[in-house]
């Protein structure tokens, strides 16, 4: 098959390399009908890798059909069409069938994508462990370019949202407007926040959140807009969806006092200077971490089906898969109007 696979610092290449095959009873084959790229992807582009490996196929957001099955699998069948969440778990210990698959009990839990574990899913075709878990059947009234989202960005976009204790009445701030900061913003709304301001140094990513109805602001000049509106109050809830120190700093800057910030933004900071005694004297709530997303499909289903969240609006290009060290390019450079790039085989 043909797959996008990881050479070193922005190469990735389109180039052959072995058909994914069963190596479990349990395991099963998709094939590919789109997958898409992820911020998170960028790190391993930039060459901040998760491994030293070198050649394996990478991301870890698909959509496709199953092709394949090992005789364990009964909860999906050939034909069926599935969403693939990033992360995988074993599917049988108390942690990953409550949809916690990073505390998977047999330490089965992986990504797709971020080395030669796990292949990922920027190729035509991809194995799926445990796929009784790990393949999830694409609900009715969900589409897949819904459903390709819902895979990560948007799964990602609710955790980070619910984990900063947004609540109707909510003040609130979004750091970082890539696909899951816009979808963050959303999610903000839907939970009932009073006011949501959208950061960004993109002029164009911020008129999009603009249009969703938030407060859209260059972070050079959103702490003294929140001072002034809040009356030096600051903010309820901040999400920080970037993955550096200074957008983390400047999410510390603007929440208040008993307030709640929630980094989702993929962190590989070794020595962060955290600021413990304000947050100590301010009695702030810090949460960082990935989003687990079988843990999230539930809540999120009803609200892509009823309308409610629109993921799809935030794609912005589709291109073949033999496109794909193009579409890397686009995405890095913020060129074109690039936000969600969506891979579809040749």
């Amino acid at each position: 098959m043909k797959a996008l696979r990881y050479h070193g610092a922005r190469d990735v290449r389109f180039e052959a390399m072995d058909d994914p095959t069963p190596q479990s009873d349990r395991d099963a084959i998709v094939q590919v009908s789109a997958c898409s790229i992820c911020g998170s992807d960028l790190h391993i582009y930039h060459g901040h890798g998760f491994s030293e490996d070198m050649g394996f196929c990478v991301g870890h957001e698909a959509v496709g059909e199953v092709v394949e099955v090992g005789r364990a699998v009964s909860r999906v069948k050939v034909g069926d069409k599935v969403m693939l969440p990033a992360a995988v778990g074993c599917g049988a210990c108390r942690s990953c069938l409550g949809g916690n698959v990073a505390n998977c009990e047999f330490g089965m839990g992986a990504c797709y994508g971020l080395s030669a574990r796990l292949q990922g899913s920027q190729a035509e075709a991809v194995r799926v462990p445990a796929a009784d878990m790990n393949a999830v059947k694409v609900p009715d009234g969900v589409s897949m370019d819904q459903a390709l989202m819902m895979t990560d960005a948007l799964a990602t976009a609710w955790y980070g949202a619910r984990r900063a204790d947004i609540k109707p009445g909510s003040s609130v701030a979004i750091i970082g407007l890539g696909p899951i900061g816009l979808m963050a913003v959303e999610s903000a709304f839907v939970m009932g926040a009073h006011v949501v301001y959208a950061v960004d140094p993109v002029a164009e990513r911020r008129a999009l959140a603009a249009s969703a109805g938030a407060i859209a602001l260059h972070p050079d000049e959103v702490l003294d807009r929140v001072k002034e509106d809040t009356r030096g109050a600051k903010l309820e809830c901040v999400v920080e969806v970037v993955g550096s120190d200074a957008t983390v700093d400047l999410a510390l800057r603007l929440v208040g006092r008993r307030g709640t910030v929630s980094v989702i933004g993929v962190q590989q900071s070794k020595r962060y200077a955290f600021p413990l005694e304000r947050a100590f004297g301010a009695g702030l709530t810090f949460r960082a971490g990935t989003c687990s997303v079988p843990e999230e499909l539930p809540a999120l289903f009803p609200l892509v089906q009823s309308g409610r969240l629109k993921p799809e609006r935030y794609i912005s290009h589709r291109m073949p898969l033999s496109q794909g060290a193009e579409a890397y390019r686009l995405f890095e450079a913020r060129e074109a109007g690039a936000l969600k790039m969506v891979l579809m085989p040749d």
